[in-house]
């Protein structure tokens, strides 16, 4: 059954142990805390879904796992040793961020921006390489950008343009990805097209984390939950034993039905009519 004691480290399973960890971790934003002693396990293997209502620390916690944010007290742990011990290259071979909002240099080609992405593993004595190309070509090819890497990152529509920014994130070929609400502003075409690329990202033996708004698209992809509500941890598990009414009504203020997805047969949300569900 999942935890609902945040004084008590989550469960490590599905995936064996930890590939990631916050230990009695406070973070803040200049002056304002948004969360104090916590602790979270991401499974090496999984695929993890952290979700919660706007502004209760999500993204700030992917951060913190990125190494973008420094927590003011606690740790993170990456393969069991503190992130601020890794060299920046290392952890940028270990670990690829795709954050909310990025922007692209003007003028700059897809291949160009997707070849960013092996910036890891150059240096002055090693210089672009045939697993460069390589990587680049691969990336463009699972996002189905080969056809258009000669065309400018501006003149592309909203959902290439993402698909460019996680093609650089293929290209940086890191065995850990971390996912900033990655289909934001996207149609549904193409959030679920984003949603198949990193499901078989997982099945290709990467540890996924995402942060999601969609709580449908949180149960059916991932196999690993974490819930969060004013900057701390509500409970963890499958979305089998976490994607409950109850859990629902308490952390997201929605009454709903949760009923097996028709296709997947994960829990799918449907939320209550508000007009007829109470008096």
């Amino acid at each position: 059954m999942p935890r609902h004691d945040r004084d008590t480290a989550p469960p490590t399973a599905p995936g064996g142990p930890a590939r990631l960890a916050v230990e009695g971790a406070t973070v803040r934003y200049d002056k304002r805390v948004v969360s104090e002693e916590l602790t979270v396990r991401i499974p090496d293997g999984s695929f993890t879904a952290i979700i919660g209502p706007n502004g209760c620390g999500k993204s700030t916690l992917l951060r913190a796992l990125a190494r973008v944010i420094e927590p003011s007290a606690g740790h993170v742990l990456l393969d069991g040793r503190r992130i601020g011990e890794y060299r920046a290259k290392e952890v940028a071979r270990l670990l690829g961020l795709l954050p909310q909002s990025s922007a692209a240099p003007d003028g700059i080609r897809v291949a160009d921006l997707v070849a960013r992405g092996r910036a890891p593993y150059q240096s002055l004595l090693q210089q672009w390489r045939a697993s460069d190309e390589e990587a680049v070509a691969a990336a463009l090819e699972a996002t189905r950008l080969t056809g258009l890497s000669h065309r400018l990152v501006d003149e592309l529509s909203g959902g290439q343009r993402q698909r460019v920014w996680v093609a650089m994130l293929l290209a940086q070929e890191t065995p850990v990805v971390l996912l900033d609400e990655p289909t934001t502003f996207l149609d549904i075409a193409h959030q679920y097209e984003l949603m198949e690329l990193f499901r078989g990202l997982h099945e290709a033996g990467r540890t996924i984390v995402a942060v999601l708004h969609d709580l449908n698209q949180a149960a059916r992809y991932a196999q690993h939950l974490i819930v969060m509500r004013d900057g701390r941890v509500v409970t963890t598990g499958t979305p089998a034993e976490v994607v409950t009414p109850e859990l629902i009504e308490r952390v997201f203020g929605l009454r709903a039905l949760v009923v097996p997805d028709p296709v997947t047969g994960t829990p799918s949300v449907v939320p209550l009519d508000p007009r007829t569900a109470r008096p």
